[in-house]
């Protein structure tokens, strides 16, 4: 049985005292019993703030990005070796904004998932198809080319450390969620092209999925027998909400 993981990717909110709220609130409300892998990734500003008030909690501290790069004259970039300094775990590579909005292709999310990797933190790297895409039928096409360009600069093996999540483009922020069969449709995808090169990667491999999840859809998705939790926006920022989803997630 493959352990489910619920993020929560705050994107650019917060401030000190809504996040110290918002992560007290989190360790109050969620069961340390509970089978689950939690993680909150705030903004890098706030990433030492979380791991401090986070020391001894059950819940894992994520960046939602990362420079390609090692060190040197990058201005205004973090690298991996900087995050698992200030104690992170785990980092989200790929996001579909970070693709759309500063034109990051292929191969560089492939570049930042290697980055991850050789820093010993573990990769979220994130794949899925727009809006275009999706009427035209090319959701498989398009996952797929997003694979496949790790795979060829950091090998099958590397999936082995990593976790994947399918986010659907035309479903984050927008209100529309894919159904739990297209959600499940395209996690099977991924997982059989995985084990295509390793069945037993392909069949332990945590797929999460990440377009407009909710306390009111989780269950139903995270039903499906590919869908191994989620990549949570908007609705990581209720500790209410959040919470609903990982419970979700528990009962899986």
């Amino acid at each position: 049985m493959r352990r489910p993981v619920v993020a929560g990717n705050w994107k650019m909110h917060g401030s000190r005292s809504v996040n110290q709220a918002l992560l007290t609130e989190l360790e109050r409300s969620l069961k340390p019993e509970w089978p689950i892998d939690v993680v909150v990734c705030p903004p890098f500003v706030y990433l030492s703030d979380a791991v401090r008030l986070l020391e001894g909690v059950q819940i894992g501290v994520g960046a939602q990005d990362v420079c390609a790069e090692a060190g040197g004259a990058f201005t205004g970039q973090v690298s991996a070796a900087m995050l698992k300094d200030v104690g992170c775990q785990y980092v989200i590579v790929g996001h579909s904004e970070r693709r759309r909005l500063y034109h990051e292709d292929d191969v560089l999310v492939a570049r930042k998932f290697a980055a991850v990797l050789q820093r010993g933190l573990i990769p979220v790297l994130c794949v899925g198809e727009t809006l275009e895409e999706h009427e035209a039928h090319q959701a498989e096409v398009v996952v797929a080319r997003q694979i496949d360009a790790v795979i060829a600069m950091n090998g099958i093996a590397s999936f082995a450390r990593a976790i994947l999540a399918y986010e659907p483009v035309w479903a984050i922020g927008t209100g529309r969620t894919a159904t739990p069969q297209q959600a499940q449709g395209i996690h099977a995808y991924l997982r059989s092209r995985i084990a295509a090169q390793d069945d037993n990667i392909g069949g332990r491999l945590r797929i999460l999925y990440g377009g407009s999840v909710k306390g009111g859809n989780a269950a139903e998705l995270f039903a499906m027998p590919d869908v191994d939790g989620g990549l949570v926006g908007g609705a990581s920022l209720s500790a209410e909400e959040f919470q609903q989803i990982c419970a979700a997630a528990a009962q899986r």
